[in-house]
C-alpha cells in the first residue's frame, strides 16, 4: 500500500464535510483519475527551466532554532567570558579560521568551505524568520504559522525536477520545528517526501506529502497485484469529483503515480537502505543525524535535486553548555563527514552543502546560562556548489553582535542557494492569481564566491 500522509494535528474539515485526514487515507494507486500515460504526457508538456538538464543539487542542513555564532564559527576568545561562552576554539584546515572545539570534523574540511560571518536580518520570530529564509519572502509569524510562499526546495522541484529521470525532486528529513519546506500554492507534488523524526509536527504547510513508507510493498503486495489495484481507480470517480472541488489536492494524483514509479523502479528505494554502505564509512558518519546525512548523499546520487535535513533543536535559552555538548558533536559528524565524503566521490562541485538556521543567538549569555534570539548576526557555512571556497566572508564586531563589514542578507542567502542549481532570483513562477512573480524580490550572490 502506498500511503499519503497528512499533518498529524490537522482536524479541520473542508466545506463538503470531509476531513483532510480522512481524505488522505487512501490505499489504492491511481485514485485521482490520470492514467500513467496521461500523466507522463502532461509532465513532458510542462516547460522546465533550462537548468533542469544539469546535475546541480543542494543539501540544506537546517539547524532549526538558530545556531549560536559564538559557539560555532565566530569564536571571540578575547571577549569577556559572558560573551565568548564555555567552549575553546581550535585551529581548522583553513588558516586564520578557528572553530569550536566541539566541531573537529568541521575543522578538517574548512579549507573546502566558506563561512559567511556577516549574515544578518532583523526578525527574531522563529516562524517569520524561517519562512523568510527558506522562501525568500516574509509570510508567516508565530501567531500565523501558515506559509504564504513556496520553499526553495519546492521551487526547485517545480522548475527543475530531479537530476535523473524517475527520481524524487525534493526530500526532507525531520520536517518540523521552525522550517518551511513545502510547496504552498505551487501544489502538493512539489512538497518534499519526508523521512525521519516529525515530533515537532509538519511545518511544510498544511499540504499532504508522501513519506518514506511509500517505498514499501506491504501485506504481501507483489508488483502484479499492485498493478491490479491501480486498475481499480476507475471505481473511485465519485471521490475524484470531491477532490476536484478542493484546489489543495489538484496535484495529488502526480504524487500517487510518482510513488508507484519509484516503488517499481527501485533505484531511489534502494538509496534509503544505508546498510549497503561500507561499515567503516557508516561508523564515521555515526547514527541519527549522521546516518541521515549519509542518506542525503545517497539520495543525491540517486537523482534527488534538493535534500533538506533538519538537525537541532538549537534554541538554547538555558544551559547552553550541556545542550551543545550533546548536540554539536552529532551535528559535527553529520556535516563534516558529509562534506569530505562528497569531495572524495567527486560530487562536491555539483552539490551545494549549506548549513544555517533562522537566526543567531545573543552574544551575551543570559541569567539562565543560555542565549536568546539574535537575528542581527549569524554564521552560515557553505561547501561545494561550484563556488570558490577556502575563505571567510564578512566580519562582526568584537562581541559578534552585528556585522562590521560585508553584510549578507536573506535575499542574498536565497540567491546563493538558487544559483548553485542554475536558477536566478529573477526567474519566475506563477502566483495564485496566475501572474509571474520573481523567485526572490532581490538579492545577489556575493562576488567572493564567484
Amino acid at each position: 500500500m502506498l500511503n499519503i500522509v497528512s499533518q498529524p494535528s490537522d482536524r479541520r474539515q473542508f466545506c463538503d464535510g470531509m476531513s483532510r485526514r480522512k481524505m488522505l487515507q487512501i490505499g489504492a494507486l491511481g485514485a485521482f483519475g490520470l492514467s500513467l500515460p496521461q500523466l507522463l504526457q502532461a509532465e513532458q508538456g510542462r516547460m522546465l527551466h533550462p537548468a533542469a538538464h544539469s546535475k546541480k543539487s543542494v543539501i540544506l542542513v537546517w539547524m532549526h532554532g538558530g545556531p549560536s555564532q559564538l559557539d560555532t564559527f565566530d569564536m571571540k576568545p578575547g571577549a569577556p567570558r559572558e560573551y565568548r561562552g564555555p567552549f575553546a576554539s581550535v585551529a581548522s584546515s583553513l588558516p586564520g579560521l578557528d572553530v569550536c572545539e566541539l566541531l573537529p570534523e568541521h575543522a578538517k574540511v574548512m579549507n573546502q568551505c566558506t563561512v559567511i560571518r556577516s549574515f544578518s536580518h532583523g526578525n527574531g520570530d522563529h516562524w517569520a524568520a524561517a519562512h523568510w529564509m527558506l522562501t525568500g519572502r516574509l509570510g508567516a509569524t508565530g501567531n500565523d504559522r501558515i506559509p504564504r510562499y513556496p520553499s526553495m526546495g519546492a521551487v526547485a522541484s517545480h522548475l527543475l525536477g530531479p537530476t535523473q529521470p524517475g527520481a524524487l525532486a525534493n526530500v526532507n528529513m525531520n520536517d518540523g520545528g521552525f522550517g518551511f519546506h513545502g510547496g504552498a500554492w505551487l501544489g502538493v507534488n512539489t512538497n518534499p517526501f519526508r523521512y525521519g523524526d516529525f515530533s515537532y509536527g509538519n511545518e511544510a504547510g498544511q499540504l499532504p506529502t508522501g513519506d518514506h513508507n511509500s517505498f514499501s510493498l506491504v501485506d504481501g503486495l507483489s508488483r502484479n497485484r499492485m498493478m491490479d489495484r491501480v486498475s481499480l481507480r476507475t471505481q473511485l470517480d465519485s471521490l475524484k469529483r470531491q477532490v476536484d472541488r478542493n484546489r489543495l489536492f489538484d496535484q495529488l494524483d502526480a504524487v500517487d503515480h510518482q510513488a508507484m514509479d519509484l516503488v517499481l523502479s527501485g533505484r531511489v528505494r534502494r538509496a534509503f537502505d544505508v546498510t549497503e554502505e561500507n561499515a567503516v564509512l557508516r561508523e564515521r558518519y555515526g547514527s541519527g543525524w549522521g546516518e541521515q546525512a549519509l542518506l542525503a548523499r545517497r539520495l543525491i546520487e540517486a537523482g534527488v535535486r534538493y535534500v533538506s535535513l533538519n538537525t537541532g533543536y538549537f534554541d538554547d535559552h538555558s544551559n547552553i553548555t550541556g545542550a551543545l555538548q550533546n548536540k554539536l558533536p552529532r551535528h559535527d559528524k553529520a556535516v563534516g563527514v558529509l562534506i569530505q565524503d562528497l569531495a572524495d566521490r567527486g560530487m562536491l562541485d555539483d552539490t551545494l552543502v549549506v548549513v544555517a538556521g533562522e537566526f543567531g543567538h545573543t552574544p551575551r549569555i543570559n541569567d539562565n546560562a543560555g542565549r536568546d534570539h539574535w537575528p542581527q548576526a549569524q554564521s552560515i557555512l557553505l561547501a561545494g556548489g561550484g563556488y570558490r571556497h577556502g575563505q571567510v566572508i564578512g566580519a562582526t564586531n568584537d562581541k559578534a553582535e552585528y556585522p562590521i563589514e560585508r553584510k549578507v542578507g536573506v535575499e542574498d542567502f536565497c540567491a546563493i542557494v538558487y544559483h548553485a542549481m542554475g536558477l536566478r532570483v529573477d526567474d519566475t513562477i506563477m502566483d495564485l492569481t496566475g501572474r509571474p512573480t520573481h523567485l526572490v524580490p532581490g538579492g545577489e550572490v556575493p562576488a567572493e564566491l564567484l
